[in-house]
C-alpha cells in the first residue's frame, strides 16, 4: 500500500463520527430486470463498469483485455448481441478487436444506476438479441450539491473526481469530471503484463520493448455536463455532453495497444407531458456519438525491427427516437419510431504515414423502425406485449463489396401471475433479430509487419441472426427471504460465428443456448444479511462446422456463483464480505481456440465508515488471498497473440488489490 493510502487513513480517522445510515450498492431483482443502483458509490476499484457488473450478477461474465475498458458476456453472448445504451443513446467502440466495447465509454463515477434486461424482450432499441444493458448517468438537481472523491489503490492506482449540481425551478445544471491512472497490475503470481507475456513464451516480436516493460497501463479522463430546462410546467429540454479521453492503454494479449481512445457523446432530449388524451408523455431523443481509436505496435519489439504498424479506427452513430405513451380504458400503450446511422472506418498505415489498406472502408449501417408496446392487467396477471419492425441497409465505400438489405419483425409477450402477495410466476416468449456489423461484413486484416496478410475476415453474405426464446420462472418472498429462479431456452437461427481456419472467417450457424439462474437474499439478523446468485448455461451448435467435430459453443462460462454477507456493525459502519466462485471451464470449443481453465474462489472485503454527515471512508481488498486465476477464454473471434505451443495468450486477473476512497458530499 503506498504512502498516499496511509496518509488518507490518518487524516480521515482523525475526524469525528456521526450516527448516519450508509449508502451501499443495491441490486433489485424484479421478475425480468436486474437493477444495480449506487454504482458510483460501490465501484471504487476503477472506473471499469464491466468489472462492477460482473460482481453484481454471475449471469454477466467479464471478458478481460486490460486494466480498464473491458467487455461483458451476457448469457453466453457478447459483441453486438448485447445492446448497450447510455441514457437512451447508443455508442459503439472503434476497435474491431473489442479493445473499447460500448460499455467502456462511460465510467462508474458518472453512473446513477444500470438495468440489465435479459433476453429478447425489448422493442424500443435496435438489435437487442441476448439482452439490453441500460446505463443511466447522474441527473442534475435543483439544490446545490456536490461530491469529491479521492481514490488510491494497489499497483499505483490513483483517481480523483468532482461532481457539482444545482439550479432552480427553471434550470438545473450538472458538471462532473474525473481523472485516473494505473500502473500495470500484477496477477496472483506477482507478474505484470510484460511478465505474463514472457511466461507464456510469446514470440519476442510480440513482447514489450524493454523501455516500455514498466510503463503505466492507462490514463483516463472524463467530463460530463448536463443542462435541464423546464420550458413550461409540462415541457422539459435536456442537453447532455460526455467526453472520455484515454491514453496509452495496454492490451497485453493483443498484438496492438491503444495510443488513445477518445469518445464524445452528445444528446438532446425533449419531453411534453399531458399533451392530449392520446399523449400522456411524448419523448424526443436525438444523439450523436463518436469514437476515435488509433492502435499500433509502437510499444512492441516488432516495431523496432519491422517498423510501426497502425490501425486508426473511427466510429460514429447518429440516432433519433420519438415515442408517445398514453392510457386507454383497456391498456397502457406506447408507440414510436426509431432510426440510426452507424458509420465505421479503419485505415492501416506504417510509421512513415504510408497507407497499407483499409481495415473497414466506411461501412454504414442504416436502420429505420417502428415499435409498439402494450401493458394490461387482467385479474392477477400483468401482461406486456411488444412488437418492432426494422428495415436496415448495410454498405461499404468499397464498391467491390456488396450492399445488404435486411427486414425483420420482432415481437414478445411477457406475463407475470401474482398467485398471492408473496408468489409470482412469470413466462416470456420473444423473438428478436440483429444484423451483422461492419466488421463481420467487411473487415480485412493485415499482419503486424505491414505485409499483405490476414486477408478477408468479414463475410458480406452474412444473414441477420434471429433469437427465438422462452423464459419462465418464479419469485417467492418469505418473511426474511426472497428467492427467484429462472429457466431460459434460446434458439439462434443464423447465429454469427467465427472460424479462423477459413476465409472469410465469419459465418452463419444454427445453435441454442439454455440455462438456469437462481438469486436471492436473506435477512439473518437485524444487522446481517446475505445475497446470493448462481447461473449455469449450456451452448450447442446444431451441427459441427465444416472440417470440425466440436458442437460446443464458445463463450459459455461454467457454473458460477456470487455470495456476499453484509454486516451493519453500527449505524455508521458496514462490512461486506463477498465470494465469487466458478467451476472448471472444461466444456468448450477447442476447435475454435478455447482452452480449459481451472475453477476459482475469490474473496473480497469492503468496509464503509461514515465519519460525519459529509465524509465517508471506504477501505477494501479484492482477491483477498492473492489467487492467480483467469475468467476470460480465448475464442478466436478476438485476435490474440499466440503463446508457446500455439495456444492463445491468457490474461490473468489482478492479484490482491487494496484500495481506499474518501468521499466528501456537500
Amino acid at each position: 500500500m503506498n504512502k498516499k493510502i496511509y496518509l488518507s487513513i490518518v487524516c480521515a480517522l482523525s475526524l469525528n463520527a456521526a450516527d448516519l445510515q450508509l449508502d451501499t450498492i443495491h441490486i433489485e431483482e424484479t421478475v425480468d430486470t436486474i437493477k444495480v443502483s449506487n454504482v458510483s458509490g460501490e465501484a471504487l476499484k476503477s472506473g471499469d463498469l464491466a468489472d462492477s457488473l460482473t460482481k453484481a450478477s454471475p449471469s454477466i461474465a467479464l471478458s478481460r483485455r486490460s486494466g480498464i475498458a473491458n467487455d461483458i458476456v451476457l448469457r453466453g453472448q457478447k459483441r453486438d448481441n448485447i445492446n448497450v445504451t447510455i441514457d437512451g443513446a447508443r455508442i459503439f467502440g472503434g476497435c474491431p478487436n473489442r479493445m473499447d466495447p460500448p460499455i467502456s465509454h462511460v465510467i462508474t463515477n458518472l453512473i446513477e444506476s444500470v438495468s440489465v434486461n435479459e433476453g429478447p424482450f425489448d422493442v424500443e432499441n435496435f438489435g437487442t438479441l441476448s439482452g439490453l444493458v441500460q446505463v443511466y448517468t447522474k441527473q442534475p438537481s435543483k439544490e446545490f450539491q456536490g461530491e469529491i472523491n479521492l481514490n488510491a489503490g494497489s499497483f499505483g492506482y490513483k483517481k480523483g473526481s468532482l461532481s457539482l449540481s444545482g439550479g432552480n425551478e427553471k434550470v438545473k445544471v450538472l458538471f462532473s469530471a474525473s481523472r485516473e491512472s494505473s500502473e500495470q497490475y500484477e496477477d496472483g503470481n506477482g507478474d505484470n503484463f510484460a511478465d505474463q507475456l514472457k511466461k507464456s513464451a510469446v514470440a519476442i516480436s510480440s513482447q514489450y520493448q524493454t523501455k516500455y516493460e514498466d510503463m503505466d497501463a492507462y490514463e483516463k479522463k472524463s467530463f460530463m455536463g448536463k443542462v435541464f430546462i423546464n420550458l413550461t410546467d409540462n415541457q422539459e429540454l435536456r442537453l447532455s455532453y460526455t467526453a472520455n479521453r484515454s491514453d496509452n492503454v495496454l492490451y497485453p494479449s493483443s498484438p496492438m495497444d491503444a495510443e488513445k481512445d477518445d469518445s464524445d457523446l452528445y444528446s438532446i432530449g425533449y419531453t411534453i407531458k399531458n399533451l392530449s388524451n392520446y399523449s400522456k408523455k411524448l419523448d424526443f431523443l436525438y444523439y450523436r456519438t463518436e469514437v476515435i481509436h488509433p492502435m499500433s505496435t509502437v510499444y512492441r519489439n516488432v516495431s523496432a525491427t519491422k517498423g510501426i504498424v497502425r490501425n486508426a479506427m473511427f466510429s460514429q452513430v447518429k440516432g433519433l427516437r420519438v415515442k408517445n405513451s398514453f392510457d386507454t380504458k383497456f391498456a397502457k400503450i406506447t408507440i414510436g419510431v426509431d432510426g440510426s446511422d452507424r458509420k465505421w472506418d479503419g485505415q492501416y498505415s506504417k510509421k512513415d504515414g504510408i497507407n497499407i489498406n483499409k481495415s473497414i472502408d466506411n461501412a454504414l449501417t442504416k436502420n429505420r423502425a417502428v415499435f409498439a408496446q402494450v401493458s394490461k392487467i387482467i385479474g392477477q396477471t400483468d401482461l406486456k406485449f411488444g412488437a418492432r419492425y426494422d428495415k436496415t441497409d448495410s454498405s461499404s465505400q468499397n464498391t467491390a463489396e456488396k450492399d445488404n438489405n435486411y427486414n425483420s419483425l420482432s415481437a414478445n409477450i411477457f406475463a407475470t401471475y401474482h398467485a398471492d402477495k408473496s408468489t409470482d410466476y412469470f413466462i416470456g416468449i420473444g423473438r428478436s433479430t440483429r444484423v451483422p456489423d461492419g466488421r463481420e461484413l467487411y473487415f480485412h486484416g493485415k499482419d503486424m509487419t505491414g505485409a499483405t496478410a490476414g486477408g478477408q475476415v468479414g463475410n458480406p453474405d452474412l444473414k441477420q441472426t434471429t433469437n427465438s426464446e422462452i423464459d419462465l420462472g418464479l419469485k417467492k418472498t418469505y418473511a426474511t427471504t426472497t428467492i427467484k429462479a429462472k429457466l431460459f431456452y434460446s434458439k439462434l437461427k443464423d447465429y454469427i460465428y467465427f472460424n479462423a481456419a477459413v476465409k472469410p472467417s465469419f459465418l452463419n450457424i444454427d445453435a441454442k443456448i439454455y440455462g438456469v439462474e437462481l438469486s436471492g437474499s436473506s435477512l439473518i439478523t437485524d444487522r446481517l444479511s446475505l445475497d446470493y446468485s448462481a447461473t449455469y448455461q449450456k451452448g450447442k451448435k446444431d451441427t459441427p462446422l465444416e472440417g470440425q467435430n466440436d458442437t460446443n459453443l464458445a463463450d459459455i462460462a461454467p457454473l458460477r456463483a456470487n455470495i456476499s454477507a453484509d454486516f451493519e456493525y453500527d449505524s455508521t459502519t458496514s462490512i461486506k464480505l463477498g465470494m465469487m466462485v466458478s467451476a472448471k471451464w472444461n466444456t468448450l470449443d477447442a476447435d475454435n481456440g478455447e482452452q480449459e481453465l481451472p475453477g476459482y474462489a475469490i474473496a473480497n472485503l469492503k468496509i464503509d465508515k461514515e465519519l460525519n454527515h459529509n465524509i465517508k471512508l471506504t477501505i477494501g481488498v479484492d482477491n483477498l488471498f492473492n489467487k492467480a486465476y483467469t475468467t476470460s477464454n480465448t475464442y478466436n473471434d478476438l485476435t490474440l497473440i499466440a503463446a508457446g505451443g500455439g495456444t492463445k495468450t491468457l490474461t490473468n486477473e489482478p492479484g490482491r488489490y487494496l484500495y481506499i476512497n474518501c468521499s466528501y458530499k456537500f
